[in-house]
């Protein structure tokens, strides 16, 4: 990624919209959220053609009834264009280490029909929660490894580690 930010850190209340949304199906929380993520995140959306949601692998898809990605990613201004898709399925990461997540989703993404539209393009990946980055890192050497010229990120929340 070229460059990345999150509207803010996951706990209190940005942590319950994001489970509501995500979890409990509230769909109506993306408009709302993806406009904070519009207002905060102008300076990633600043001159970006695009925004590319993160995929589910469909059987999640199918099982969640939506993504949430691209839910917040249609509040945000720009075309969204499905240009990745999940072709491995995968342990969800939260219920993974941070050592282990890099590993859980190599090779787990590729581009679709739709990346050829994007050669030369600034686009903004986006999704809910990011904690390391690992999904966002996988999504975005697929894109550049099919020509986009950069790749940002844009996420609802960042786990922020405590200090130990």
């Amino acid at each position: 990624m070229d460059r990345a930010r999150a509207i803010g850190a996951y706990d209190g209340a940005l942590r319950a919209i994001v489970h509501a949304l995500k979890y409990d199906g509230r769909r109506s929380l993306a408009g709302p959220l993806g406009a904070l993520m519009r207002e905060r995140g102008a300076n990633i959306l600043a001159g970006a053609t695009h925004a590319v949601p993160i995929p589910l692998h469909p059987s999640r898809r199918r099982a969640r009834g939506f993504n949430q990605a691209a839910d917040l990613a249609r509040s945000l201004g720009l075309p969204v264009v499905p240009a990745l898709q999940r072709v491995r399925a995968t342990p969800t990461q939260t219920s993974l280490p941070a050592a282990r997540r890099h590993g859980n989703v190599r090779n787990a993404f590729a581009a679709t029909r739709h990346a050829r539209a994007l050669v030369g393009a600034i686009v903004v990946l986006v999704d809910d929660v990011c904690t390391t980055g690992a999904t966002l890192d996988a999504c975005a050497r697929v894109l550049k490894d099919r020509g986009v010229a950069e790749v940002r990120a844009l996420t609802a929340a960042r786990v922020v580690a405590r200090p130990r």
